[in-house]
């Protein structure tokens, strides 16, 4: 099931990435990130209540030098202040799919990773994999609605 980004989900998006969102119309908001040390620059937008014949979906957009990416039907999303880091997913299928934004406007894309890969031991997969593997394992942490990367919260 897609998610349904809330008001309040934009803006701890904007708060993990340091940016004010700028809403084009209703449905679109646009994040633009820079990163003056390593001149680097991009562009992230949500985009909101998107029908095609007759179904509702949402996808996230990432222009950022001569790349563009478009994840489509993103499921949920992990916003972590600590790691400065939102990470958009999408699962289909025993199939994952991450599109990762980074608050110093770096960008990382994953796509129809296997399951196999997010949940066995990093440890023994292929280097190439392994960082796939840590990348997304945290979108197996469905269900667990009050989870948090904050330090305030560890006792």
């Amino acid at each position: 099931m897609i998610h349904d980004f809330t008001n309040e989900n934009v803006a701890e998006i904007a708060d993990v990435l340091g940016v004010k969102p700028k809403p084009i119309g209703d449905d679109l908001f646009r994040f633009e990130l820079y990163n003056k040390e390593e001149n680097r620059k991009l562009a992230l937008e949500i985009h909101l209540g998107l029908e095609i014949d007759d179904k509702r979906m949402n996808m996230v957009s990432v222009y950022c030098g001569g790349t563009f990416m478009q994840l489509h039907n993103c499921t949920n999303f992990i916003a972590s202040k600590m790691l400065k880091q939102v990470t958009f997913f999408g699962k289909q299928k025993g199939l994952t799919s991450g599109l990762i934004i980074e608050e110093a406007a770096g960008c990382s894309l994953y796509a129809n990773v296997g399951d196999e890969v997010l949940t066995g031991d990093f440890t023994e997969l292929p280097e190439d994999l392994m960082m796939c593997g840590v990348a997304l394992s945290l979108t197996e942490t469905e269900g667990m609605d009050n989870f948090t990367f904050d330090d305030d919260d560890i006792s």
